[in-house]
């Protein structure tokens, strides 16, 4: 075989590959070439007959023979031609995550107001690998462990929560899943998830409730007040549309839910009727309008929350405090507290585990103390004061004279 500014080594068998050096052309002057690289080049065809020409990163002819043979064999087995992987950037697997996203149906894929669909966690990669309409990102090859490590280092120093970047880290695992299991690397990067804080237990009272609802612009209120009402999430609140609002009933039928299972939703009586003014009653029901940046700003103003501004990022400001999500855990508590059966509960807020449930019903402390006094009238203190010796007794009494 005689290849333009390259020398064979000495031919093998037919299917064997073989070892070249890259040379530069001739000198004008001198006539002579000079090597472009000091490595021998191990030159092979991959099993769907496209020829492959991969450095060895061996300067001796002896070693680089062994890593042709090595190539050769993983090659046999199935490996992926190392020149294709090389090509293979950001921008595929992340267009490989999201075209999974839409063949699972997930609902956590979300289209911006320019038509780009995006996923939690998403943008904060696209920002790190600096992927943009003009740039695909780097290589496949660079999206490893350490590449990870380094992206939670700045993420942590921005001052970002972990479990905000566990979202971003589940993305990044996710897409290299997939292009594994689409062939398009060989093997498959740890990536390890941080260590996240206990599950929220948030919720607003009812005083809370009002005082933030006088707080929030207008158009946002019914959005809210449903979601405080009925412990639905958020996504399932904003596709509703007039059509499965049904007034005589007095119920709003969900058929877009997270776990695909329709389900009916009993709707308060005021908020029924305030729905029932609106017009016209075309597409969606509720207007989730700049959702995020008015509740920011109407948590804050209610002391439910509070803005934090981030150096060079005036517009992106981070948040702590009460959360939209929060509406359905005290949706949730108001339905148990009301005397709903949790089995009724469940089937109205959407839950699937009793575990998550139990999460979401959560207890004040007021709640506690109103339990036990609960106990306390059904006689329980009269035979306590009975075990309790004279001189703490007195003390019980003037307690319970007290309360």
């Amino acid at each position: 075989m005689k290849l333009e500014g390259a020398t064979l080594a000495k031919q093998r068998q037919h299917g064997d590959g073989s070892l070249i050096q890259i040379f530069s052309a001739k000198d004008e002057l001198t006539g002579e070439k000079k090597l472009k690289s000091p490595y021998w080049y191990a030159q092979f065809y991959s099993a769907e007959g496209k020829q492959v020409r991969v450095s060895t990163k061996a300067t001796v002819k002896a070693k680089a023979l062994v890593e042709l043979r090595r190539l050769m064999s993983a090659r046999d087995a199935g490996a992926l031609d190392p020149n294709a992987v090389k090509k293979t950037t950001y921008a595929d697997l992340r267009a490989g995550l999201l075209a999974n996203y839409t063949e699972r149906g997930n609902r956590s894929l979300k289209i911006r107001a320019d038509g780009s669909e995006t996923i939690v966690g998403l943008p904060q990669l696209d920002e790190f690998f600096e992927f943009s309409a003009d740039n695909p990102g780097p290589s496949v090859v660079a999206m490893n462990t350490d590449k990870a490590r380094e992206f939670v280092k700045g993420r942590l120093a921005e001052g970002a929560g972990n479990a905000v970047i566990n979202r971003s880290l589940a993305c990044l695992r996710r897409m290299l899943k997939i292009a594994f299991e689409d062939k398009k690397i060989q093997t498959l990067p740890i990536i390890r998830l941080l260590k996240e804080p206990p599950a929220r237990r948030g919720f607003v009272t009812n005083e809370q409730f009002k005082t933030l609802m006088k707080k929030l612009p207008h158009h946002l209120r019914p959005l809210v007040a449903f979601l405080f009402a009925c412990g639905v999430r958020v996504g399932e609140a904003c596709a509703i549309e007039w059509s499965q609002v049904d007034f005589k009933a007095g119920v709003i039928r969900l058929y877009e839910t997270k776990n695909d299972e329709s389900r009916v939703v009993p709707v308060p009586v005021q908020l029924l009727a305030a729905l029932a003014l609106k017009e016209p009653k075309v597409g969606k029901v509720f207007d989730a309008t700049n959702l995020r940046k008015e509740w920011m700003q109407a948590c804050a103003a209610a002391k439910l929350g509070r803005i934090i501004e981030v150096a060079g990022k005036p517009y992106d400001p981070r948040y702590a405090g009460l959360t939209v999500h929060d509406l359905r855990r005290s949706g949730v508590r108001n339905l148990v507290r009301a005397g709903v059966p949790e089995t009724v509960a469940m089937r109205i807020s959407g839950h699937k585990t009793r575990s998550v449930f139990d999460r979401y019903a959560i207890a004040s402390e007021g709640d506690l103390s109103a339990a036990m006094s609960k106990v306390e009238t059904n006689g329980l203190s009269e035979t306590l004061v009975k075990l309790i010796p004279q001189k703490p007794r007195k003390l019980l009494m003037a307690l319970s004279s007290r309360g």
